[in-house]
């Protein structure tokens, strides 16, 4: 029995790391490349309503927030703060009456920081159960 208990905390935190990976990825390069502002992200930027002047602190924040999440010790903070940027996205795409692809996406990615977390943390598994899974 124990064996099983193993694999499946084994199983649970593999699928955490995939699980939080691939959005953390996407944020990563999404942060990076603010820093450099290429002319799409000014454009895309600037059509949402913000100024080219806050693109960079955006990234920074992006990237810190980022770098946390992928922390064990700071992994929840990240997962806030990502919440919180990813929540200001939501509300910029639906204040810009933009496509809902760019909304479920936000809310998509979200769900993944937060689905790897709640794989990879008993700790988060046992305050938030989830029966089934």
């Amino acid at each position: 029995m124990r064996s099983n208990d193993q694999s499946l905390s084994s199983a649970h935190l593999w699928a955490g790391r995939i699980m939080s990976g691939l959005p953390a990825l996407f944020l990563l390069v999404d942060g990076i490349v603010k820093l450099f502002k290429p002319p799409v992200v000014v454009q895309a930027t600037v059509e949402l309503g913000y100024p080219e002047s806050v693109i960079v602190g955006i990234g920074v924040t992006l990237l810190a927030s980022t770098v946390l999440y992928l922390i064990p010790q700071t992994s929840v903070f990240g997962a806030i703060l990502l919440t919180g940027y990813l929540g200001g996205a939501v509300a910029t795409h639906v204040r810009v009456d933009g496509p809902v692809f760019n909304v479920v996406f936000a809310v998509m990615l979200g769900t993944l920081l937060w689905g790897g977390l709640w794989l990879r943390i008993r700790q988060l598994r046992e305050l938030l159960p989830l029966r089934g899974l």
